[in-house]
């Protein structure tokens, strides 16, 4: 579903989050009715995270996932994630960013040793081009050789 709308996966990991992470991860949600449950649900198991490549990515993502309120979701956007997926508005399935500003703290928190300037300057360029295979395994999509390229466009 994610792929099938023109998302690359640049970075993924799956891991669990101690309480203490996702207290910290969703801090600027202290102090709100729902950061309890938030925090409850997140650490109750694995998480999958993930670096996401789009022309205009937060944008694009935000629809994908559909709005918050799953209730509404299901009868107004059943195709998006939350539509299909999401159970309440705590457990709806997926996060996304909702600024550059976030998207980058959120990267820093799960992929720490991510340096985005850096696959600005030497990736994201053969990401564009579609230069990139996805591997499976490992949920990321890979930059391929010229050959590589030519032999799948023939």
């Amino acid at each position: 579903m994610i792929r099938d709308d023109g998302f690359f996966f640049v970075k993924s990991t799956t891991c669990y989050l101690p309480r203490s992470k996702a207290e910290e991860f969703y801090k600027e949600h202290d102090g709100k009715f729902f950061h309890n449950r938030l925090v409850t649900f997140i650490s109750s198991g694995h998480v999958s995270a993930h670096i996401l490549a789009k022309h205009d990515a937060i944008k694009c993502w935000r629809k994908l996932m559909g709005p918050t309120k799953v209730l509404k979701t299901v009868h107004e956007d059943p195709h998006s994630i939350r539509g299909k997926f999401g159970l309440t508005d705590t457990r709806n399935a997926t996060h996304g960013s909702d600024s550059e500003e976030s998207a980058r703290r959120e990267i820093n928190f799960f992929f720490p040793d991510f340096d985005i300037e850096e696959w600005h300057r030497t990736e994201e360029q053969y990401f564009r081009e579609g230069k990139v295979k996805f591997c499976e395994d490992k949920e990321i999509h890979f930059i391929i050789t010229e050959n590589e390229y030519k032999l799948s466009h023939e």
